[in-house]
């Protein structure tokens, strides 16, 4: 597996919030096995690549053409103030911006969800609390 492509599974879940946990569990593998994809450490077959896009919500060419430093760079520079907030000047950058807490809304919405699904599996089994 080509080194750039582990970095850029690794820096698109990052911007996504999502654990090697979460990803581990979609995968079906264990958290040790996702990090060795990560790490370069196991072959990547492409059926592979194609379900950790899915997970991830973006194609395969996106995952090989994604370019950190262009993306990172795309945003403007933290403006000096004391109170560690990031000044965003551009509609193009407003716009990722948003589509960042957006993916965020959605995977804390997946959670909630199997939260929930989780505890009326255990009142189930259990009983009520």
């Amino acid at each position: 597996m080509a080194t750039s492509i582990k970095n850029k599974i690794k820096s698109i879940r990052e911007l996504k919030n999502y654990t090697q946990e979460y990803m581990a569990e979609q995968l079906g593998v264990t958290q040790a096995g996702y990090s060795k994809i990560e790490k370069g450490k196991t072959v990547l077959s492409y059926v592979k690549l194609v379900e950790i896009a899915r997970i991830l919500e973006v194609s395969v060419e996106d995952i090989i053409s994604f370019d950190s430093e262009r993306y990172f760079n795309s945003f403007n520079k933290v403006i000096g103030n004391n109170n560690g907030s990031i000044l965003i000047n551009t509609e193009q950058n407003s716009t990722t911006l948003k589509l960042l807490y957006e993916d965020k809304i959605t995977l804390l919405e997946k959670l909630l969800a199997k939260t929930e699904s989780e505890l009326e599996r255990y009142k189930e089994k259990h009983g009520p609390l």
